[in-house]
């Protein structure tokens, strides 16, 4: 796509800078698919992006941007220090890659193979953040070419293992944030993107206040006692009282929250116990996963869980076990900054390119930062026009697609979001509206 079809909308007044990111755009789009290639070609795994962090850094620093490495393990930050005084504005890119092995049928189709879980299996970048980074590379080559126009300083972060970290170790987003990445200077708002098949290429999405659901991970050890298959009044059967443990769960979502409030998800993904068909086994074992976008919510369906696990399992004479590990918490759009930021998004892809798109139960860590300053997370679709929705394959698939005409489309929003908002909060005595959102 060239960015010169990406007209101002009559919903926001042209920028000053409009001209100078299409042409900046138009120039440097054949190198962002090329990063972006060869980043597919070769993935990482979270704290693991060491080729990664070095390309990023070494880019940044051609462009003299102060750079520091090795926060929260691999990740990047550069710092870009404009022309003229004001405030500061980050903006984000996840470089991790997950442990899939593509199917895609491309000339840069991964082969990398790695180790997960003690299985062998390959390693792709199945969720886009390949063309994050690429899109972040490409921001910060288009900012450090007009830096001194730039009213204040723009903070590139560049972050590790936002599909988690591996086992025994920290990582992600609330890793960067505790090794001070919004900090010296401190962060006024941040911005970020994510990729996605739901949406065709060209169209960005957005949503005021919780967009993505928190995501916290549940585990159910259910104690019974060991008997032969035909003898089971000899014993006391774990399998049987999981089996109601699982569907009494099913009630908390349907019987015990508001659902005309906040939807909310718990799911059980793993049921393990016994090893042989006619021998009740002593235990058993269970995974699951809890997904809200409410904080008060979340609090409840634990109480709710843990309760009517235990209970049940005391009801058969079983023990039950529950441990919940809180995960991502709630991405949360700044009321305020979404708002404010609208207008530009529609001027930079058309005011029919643009709007309100669903709640999603996949989480993100981006959640984090929106916690600490008020952040915009959007959605930029890459499903090519002459391919149905449906037929597209989503996120953490093997077969998951990105058409490269949705980098340009990256490449302005981040672009256009900084800039304003810089000018804006510049000409606001470096004050930006505030919400109500606690942080």
């Amino acid at each position: 796509m060239n960015t010169r079809d990406i007209t101002p909308a009559e919903a926001g007044a042209q920028s000053p800078f409009d001209e100078a990111i299409r042409a900046a755009i138009d120039d440097l789009e054949p190198r962002v698919i090329a990063w972006r290639r060869d980043l597919h070609q070769n993935p990482e795994l979270g704290n693991r992006e060491f080729r990664t962090s070095k390309i990023v850094a070494d880019h940044l620093r051609s462009l003299d941007i102060e750079v520091k490495e090795k926060v929260a393990h691999t990740g990047v930050v550069g710092l870009l220090k404009g022309g003229k005084p004001g405030p500061v504005v980050a903006l984000r890119a996840d470089m991790d890659a997950l442990p899939v092995t593509e199917e895609v049928d491309v000339p840069f189709r991964s082969t990398v193979k790695t180790e997960w879980s003690g299985m062998q299996c390959g390693v792709m970048h199945a969720c886009g953040h390949d063309a994050h980074t690429a899109i972040l590379m490409g921001v910060a080559e288009i900012l450090a070419g007009m830096r001194d126009r730039i009213p204040g300083t723009v903070k590139f972060i560049f972050q590790p293992a936002e599909e988690g970290a591996p086992d025994g170790e920290n990582g992600g987003a609330r890793m960067m944030i505790e090794e001070q990445c919004l900090e010296s200077p401190k962060v006024g708002a941040i911005f970020g993107l994510h990729v996605t098949s739901n949406h065709h290429t060209g169209k960005v999405g957005y949503r005021v206040g919780p967009m993505m659901a928190s995501s916290d991970e549940l585990r159910i050890f259910v104690r019974g006692e060991q008997t032969h298959g035909a003898m089971p009044w000899r014993g006391i059967d774990p399998i049987v009282t999981s089996a109601q443990i699982v569907t009494g769960i099913q009630t908390i979502v349907s019987r015990r929250m508001d659902i005309t409030k906040e939807p909310s998800v718990v799911t059980i993904g793993v049921f393990r116990g016994g090893v042989r068909k006619n021998i009740i086994p002593d235990d058993v074992r269970m995974e699951g996963t809890i997904r809200t976008f409410d904080e008060k919510q979340r609090e409840d369906i634990h109480e709710h869980v843990t309760r009517i696990a235990e209970m049940i399992a005391a009801a058969g004479g079983a023990k039950a076990k529950v441990t919940i590990k809180r995960g991502y918490d709630v991405t949360v759009n700044d009321p305020a900054l979404t708002t404010w930021a609208i207008p530009t998004m529609q001027r930079l892809a058309g005011e029919e390119n643009v709007g309100v798109v669903d709640k999603v139960c996949g989480a993100e860590d981006f959640s984090f930062y929106q916690k600490a300053v008020p952040g915009l997370f959007i959605r930029v679709g890459c499903t090519p026009p002459d391919r149905t929705i449906a037929s597209s394959a989503p996120g953490h698939s093997p077969r998951f697609y990105l058409d490269e005409d949705c980098l340009s489309i990256g490449l302005a929003m981040l672009s256009g979001l900084a800039l304003d908002w810089l000018s804006s909060a510049s000409s606001n005595n470096n004050a930006m509206p505030s919400s109500s959102i606690s942080r």
